[in-house]
């Protein structure tokens, strides 16, 4: 069934309606359904709860992978000859006629932030992909003491990863200072002991609504 999606407004209403009914967990490509759900708010229903296990288990150590890898779903090909689709009808059509590609974590291998240059394969530089751009993944390696001395004794090796203008994802240094306050970072005043990593991620939907996950390891 084809269903047109002309704009990230209806997709909220047209993810809700739609989804619980159309596929099980394991026929669709993982990444263009996250990208749909996490756009939709990730409505309730069986693919979005995989796509979102997926995103999440991403960030989980070891290695923090990109939680959306949008250059794995192929929004620039479609499924038929019948008239043009625009980018979300053929991502539609791609989740849920698709085979998934899942990307699991390997827990024997050592903590390494993963860049990735790859891109989305259509043009995602307008405003109805800023949802993508949202996202930010901090890793917070974060400790602190007070010494013998009475010197406070700091640490800090917080990273920040982002996406690009096409979905391309990139690490750079961050501070504790910018991780967000929904993060359960503790944030004593003066000198107090601390030692804290996790991996905290965050975005807001299509619609401007705020969300987020810690991974504590």
């Amino acid at each position: 069934m084809k269903v047109p999606i002309r704009s990230l407004t209806a997709l909220g209403v047209a993810l809700a309606a739609i989804l619980p009914g159309t596929a099980s967990a394991q026929s669709y490509q993982v990444d263009c359904a996250i990208l749909l759900c996490l756009a939709g708010g990730w409505p309730a229903s069986a693919p979005c709860a995989h796509a979102r296990a997926v995103f999440i288990q991403r960030i989980t150590p070891w290695p923090i992978e990109p939680p959306l890898q949008i250059w794995r779903c192929p929004m620039g090909v479609a499924f038929d000859g019948s008239a043009p689709l625009s980018n979300m009808e053929r991502l539609y059509d791609i989740t849920f006629k698709a085979e998934p590609t899942i990307s699991v974590p390997d827990p024997t291998g050592p903590l390494v932030p993963v860049q990735a240059d790859e891109r989305a394969d259509v043009d995602i530089s307008g405003d109805e992909f800023d949802f993508v751009r949202s996202i930010r993944v901090y890793h917070i390696q974060f400790s602190q003491r007070q010494n013998r001395d009475g010197d406070c004794i700091r640490s800090d090796n917080t990273r920040l990863g982002s996406y690009g203008t096409q979905g391309d994802y990139h690490w750079a240094r961050s501070s504790v200072a910018q991780v967000p306050t929904a993060s359960d970072l503790p944030r004593p005043g003066g000198c107090g002991s601390v030692s804290y990593r996790s991996v905290f991620v965050d975005w807001r939907d299509h619609a401007g609504n705020y969300g987020f996950e810690e991974v504590r390891y």
